[in-house]
């Protein structure tokens, strides 16, 4: 199933800058609506108008060995439901059954479409990759997931988890309120609008030859191996 709330922050962002107060944003007034796709099936992508680049730049830092022949992309929203989903009953099996093994190294983007506490949580992320512990922040934000829009991923509770972790926490507040990652942000926003996503999570499967294949929605272990299989024996 794809995730695709009526409130698409994720089709905002690219049109206006993000100001930082106390984390947050300030003037988002569009909004857009997100059709529901039926569950997709794995297909080719090929427009002109996409590079390689629009897949694996903008992202975070590889989890697994930088050599290995598979790279999975997630473009996914911290507040979605069905990321909490794929991390919960998913991502753990790919981790240790293709990750640790080099079979597949993964890359996480993000595509905010569900509220301001969504791009903060990604600010926050971000942040804490300057100091080596993006997939500590990812994992723990996940880890505390209640719903959408709720204030879970709140300011204060954003600090928090970076406390947990054991980040400095003047450095990681002061990147915070600067917004020192929010083109980064951005962009990777923009690349998920130019592969026409409608939703989250979405996923990439690209091989050691540069095709790529797609799967949407909060897909299980079964249909990410039967993918990550077929291209490892090309």
């Amino acid at each position: 199933m794809l995730h695709a709330p009526s409130l698409a922050i994720g089709a905002i962002i690219a049109s206006i800058a993000i100001t930082v107060v106390m984390f947050g944003l300030n003037g988002v007034t569009d909004e857009m609506q997100l059709s529901i796709e039926p569950t997709p099936k794995i297909q080719d992508i090929g427009p002109s108008k996409i590079t390689m680049d629009t897949f694996v730049s903008n992202g975070s830092p590889i989890l697994g060995d930088p050599d290995a022949p598979i790279t999975l992309v997630e473009f996914g929203d911290y507040q979605c439901h069905y990321c909490n989903v794929f991390f919960e009953t998913t991502e753990n099996d790919i981790i240790k059954n293709y990750v640790e093994t080099g079979k597949v190294k993964i890359i996480f983007k993000d595509y905010n479409i569900i509220g301001e506490d969504s791009v903060k949580a990604s600010q926050g992320a971000h942040c804490a990759n300057d100091q080596g512990m993006f997939w500590e922040y990812h994992d723990i934000l996940y880890s505390h997931w209640t719903g959408e829009n709720n204030g879970w991923a709140s300011s204060e509770n954003l600090t928090i988890f970076a406390q947990q972790i054991g980040l400095n926490m003047d450095t990681w507040s002061e990147c915070m309120v600067d917004g020192s990652h929010s083109q980064i942000i951005l962009k990777s926003n923009d690349d998920a609008r130019a592969l026409e996503l409608t939703g989250t999570p979405a996923f990439f499967v690209i091989n050691s030859e540069g095709q790529v294949s797609k799967l949407f929605g909060a897909q299980p272990f079964e249909a990410f191996k039967k993918t990550f299989d077929s291209q490892l024996k090309k």
